[in-house]
């Protein structure tokens, strides 16, 4: 299987137009077609819907998603009434083709599934979570059946479970398992009683978001959308469990070779200096991303400092990537260079061979693999930065 069919994400097709646009270009306007090339990448749109009865924590959920406090600018508004009176969008701070929608309540005595879908423009969500406080009743499965019966899917989250929990906790005998166990059988056993034949219960709390079953929901919507969104998904995610952490280093890995090819196709055009000014552009604008998809960005940190109690300073210490001090020309072409001794020591006919888009082209062969190896190990110490970081604010809770 070559490059291309492996990773499904670049065609012939796309290289050789590339190819033909930069090849009339300046250095400075081919490096920021590749830069704008890279950025469009990732705007796959995902629009998810959020839904539940009035006071269930719909619009809490909605902001922990995209990783922000109920107080914080941007976030969705939250009251013990019912504040969403119509579909409410609010976009994820760092990828804003990823857009979380705040539904209108269910629940009313009138409630019609049909007409609610309707009102709410069912087509325009790739998915629904279908959210409750307490049992699920009557209004919720008239619309996951009505949701099935139209083709798309959707999630039963039970949320509100660290009130729950600290409730139970007052009891003699408490065991944690058992309780969340009870809770997640009883929230079956009630859908199966108004209609839901199969059902599956996901136990949330937007205040602790990486508690309980989280990396359950994320497995489940990520297995049952479409291929091309399930990075998307995936990378907007907050970066709040050791899974969470592992799996967008493995998305992120996937994407190397494809960011690489691009480096190779660049090595063949015949512009002086094109080459390494490109592959130095692509590791950092690869590194950067990087830094934010790991929430290892400044502004990442100083949020994870106000709910850790940790320092900025404190947390910074854990990063030992050489990388984190500054991401620029300077220290990324000591590292490109030494790179570079590697694959020259190596078979570069055997690499260039495996780009039969390009050819068996030495230059392309030697750029594909300097960028692989970079971005590799830069992933590498990153993705180890961000366990290391994330263990020492949350601890035990990851």
């Amino acid at each position: 299987m070559d490059i291309v069919e492996e990773y499904d994400v670049i065609t012939e097709a796309d290289l050789d137009n590339l190819k033909d646009v930069i090849s009339n270009q300046d250095l400075p306007s081919a490096i920021n077609t590749i830069k704008d090339y890279l950025k469009k990448q990732d705007l796959v749109e995902l629009n998810i819907g959020v839904t539940g009865e009035s006071g269930s924590g719909k619009s809490t959920f909605v902001n922990a998603f995209r990783g922000l406090g109920d107080e914080e600018e941007g976030s969705a508004e939250t009251g013990p009434v019912e504040t969403t009176m119509e579909p409410e969008v609010y976009l994820h701070p760092k990828y804003k083709n990823v857009k979380v929608w705040d539904l209108p309540g269910i629940g009313t005595p009138n409630f019609k599934a049909d007409e609610y879908l309707k009102l709410v423009q069912f087509e325009r969500y790739d998915f629904f979570i279908i959210i409750a406080s307490d049992r699920f009743r009557e209004c919720h499965t008239q619309l996951a059946k009505e949701i099935m019966r139209m083709g798309k899917k959707f999630y039963f989250v039970r949320s509100k479970m660290d009130s729950c929990i600290d409730a139970e906790k007052r009891k003699k005998n408490f065991d944690q398992k058992k309780t969340l166990d009870k809770i997640r059988e009883d929230c079956e056993n009630g859908l199966r009683k108004i209609g839901i034949d199969d059902p599956v219960v996901f136990l949330i709390s937007s205040f602790k978001l990486g508690k309980y079953d989280l990396n359950q929901l994320q497995e489940r919507m990520e297995k049952e959308l479409p291929q091309h969104k399930r990075r998307v998904l995936l990378l907007a995610l907050p970066n709040i469990t050791l899974e969470i952490n592992e799996k967008k280093k493995k998305a992120l890995q996937a994407n190397i070779p494809k960011i690489a090819l691009l480096s190779a196709l660049v090595a063949t055009v015949p512009l002086p200096g094109l080459s390494c000014a490109v592959d130095v552009a692509i590791i950092i604008q690869q590194t950067e991303m990087y830094y934010s998809v790991f929430g290892l960005d400044d502004p990442s940190l100083q949020k994870l400092c106000e709910r850790s109690g940790k320092t900025l300073e404190e947390l910074k210490s854990l990063m030992k990537s050489s990388l984190h001090f500054g991401i620029n020309p300077a220290s990324i072409l000591p590292l490109l260079g030494a790179a570079s001794l590697i694959v020259a020591e190596n078979a570069v006919e055997y690499v260039a061979s495996l780009i039969p888009i390009i050819g068996t082209v030495v230059a392309g062969g030697m750029s594909y693999m300097t960028v692989s190896i970079m971005l590799k190990r830069a992933l590498n110490d990153i993705a180890e930065d961000a366990r290391n970081v994330l263990m020492a604010a949350v601890g035990t809770d990851v």
